[in-house]
């Protein structure tokens, strides 16, 4: 694993800082989340909040897999998870694909999307993180849980 590049907290009050990437495949994600998971655990990052910051990294992943690679599996999907322990996690996941704008996203809670059987990934990371914020014309979500 490389070092994260881009990143909001200071390198040298990181906990854990980790880079990947992996191919644009949905069953990868349960394999990888759960490693990711791992480790947070063992380093003590997101203390009882580990139940938002693995499912926002989970609804993160299969968004970038399914809509930004079109499910490629040439194509590869990156993501960087890093811990500091005043400032809590912070997770970046970017896709190759054409991005899209979070806001024409209609709620899944409102009118007939109420019955819809997709669309709740972004609705979901916003309800169960502090920050999120979306660059580079929605190729990348940046997601922090505060300590």
């Amino acid at each position: 694993m490389e070092p994260a590049k881009r990143c909001d907290f200071d390198d040298r009050n990181l906990l854990l800082r980790m880079r990947q990437k992996i191919p644009a495949d949905v069953g990868l994600i349960t394999p990888v989340v759960d490693g990711v998971m791992d480790l947070v655990r063992g380093m003590g990052c997101a203390a009882g909040k580990e139940f938002e910051v693995e499912t926002a990294l989970r609804e993160a992943l299969a968004n970038a897999i399914i809509h930004g690679c079109g499910k490629d599996t040439n194509k590869e999907v990156e993501f960087v998870v890093a811990c500091d322990e005043s400032r809590g996690m912070l997770i970046v996941v970017r896709d190759p694909g054409p991005g899209f704008d979070p806001e024409a996203l209609p709620s899944p809670i409102a009118g007939q999307e109420i019955f819809s059987t997709h669309g709740r990934g972004i609705y979901l990371i916003n309800q169960l993180m502090d920050e999120v914020r979306f660059e580079k014309g929605g190729t990348e979500i940046h997601m922090r849980k505060k300590a």
